[in-house]
């Protein structure tokens, strides 16, 4: 540190960049100091060192954050492609055939989703639906769901013709490509696959660890058909029994993940049948302002801009 009295004919201070953080050249009076001064400016002196240290970590931090703004923007635009691509993976348009409509519900917990949801024609008289729920959510679920969906197998083609699979039988061949994959982690999904004629307005499914159906008939009572199978990628060989169920003008069948049972359970994770309540309340509502008026609840609660859960609902309606 440079002392100048203000009588020299050097100047008082030089021009001084803000970005430099030392300390300029101290203007003193003509007459001397007091002895009790001289210490005090002599320390900080002593400072300017440790300044000027402070001041090369602050623009190492700079740095750093300014890499990390860089990385944070660069995943979140991966995310963002990530989730259009797996968009593209869902049902642009689904079937309505004759009396048998159906209407979806899809919230990811974050950019992309562990859940997968399909409706397909399976041919003049037949459409088939499934839902899948991978384990966890985020990006490694939403990965085992693309698979899950390239391995599905819905009907076998021959020359002569075709031949539909069976729900319990779509299941089995989707289980042992799992199984066969033999994964480094321990990856497994729940899924449930479906039929409906669209002419006799007969349903068969069958479900492998996922939440059983709820069937809204059109006199408003709520019921839950079973069916029985394991989670898939677990037991190879894995069995599947199929439920059969005869719907009638009005009755409505809601195929979802568990993510609608945990989004309305608030703070008790155990209360797993408030969303049943939920929904016979909404009984009068038509199908689609049904889940709707769902989704607004969801909404309006505490914390739904961080849902504990992806969560998935496939309507079928018959009309």
């Amino acid at each position: 540190m440079r002392l100048v009295r203000d009588d020299d004919t050097a100047p008082l201070a030089p021009n001084v960049d803000s970005s430099d953080l030392s300390l300029p050249p101290l203007a003193l009076p003509p007459h001397p100091l007091p002895p009790a001064a001289i210490p005090v400016l002599e320390h900080l002196g002593d400072l300017q060192d440790q300044i000027q240290g402070l001041h090369a970590e602050l623009n190492m931090l700079r740095r750093r954050d300014e890499t990390l703004r860089f990385f944070m923007h660069r995943l979140d635009e991966e995310l963002r492609l990530a989730a259009r691509i797996q968009q593209d993976f869902l049902p642009k348009i689904l079937p309505q055939v004759g009396r048998v409509h159906f209407h979806t519900l899809f919230r990811p917990a974050g950019y992309v989703s562990g859940d997968l949801y399909d409706v397909m024609r399976l041919d003049e008289r037949h459409v088939g639906f499934f839902i899948c729920d991978a384990v966890g959510h985020g990006m490694p679920a939403a990965l085992l769901t693309m698979f899950i969906k390239r391995a599905l197998v819905t009907k076998e083609v021959f020359e002569s013709g075709y031949r539909l699979l069976g729900p319990g039988e779509a299941l089995n061949r989707l289980n042992q490509a799992l199984v066969d994959q033999n994964l480094s982690q321990a990856t497994y999904a729940t899924a449930m696959y479906g039929i409906v004629n669209t002419e006799t307005h007969e349903v068969r499914f069958a479900k492998g660890g996922h939440p059983s159906p709820a069937l809204l008939y059109g006199d408003g009572r709520l019921e839950f058909p079973d069916a029985t199978g394991a989670l898939l990628g677990i037991f190879p060989d894995e069995q599947f029994a199929v439920t059969t169920l005869q719907l009638a003008p009005g009755d409505r069948l809601f195929v979802y993940s568990d993510g609608i049972e945990v989004a309305f359970c608030g703070e008790d994770l155990n209360n797993c049948q408030q969303w049943q309540d939920e929904l016979h309340r909404r009984r009068e509502l038509g199908t689609e302002a049904l889940l709707l008026d769902l989704s607004a609840e969801l909404d309006r609660q505490a914390g739904s801009l961080q849902p504990k859960d992806d969560l998935t609902v496939i309507a079928l309606e018959i009309k």
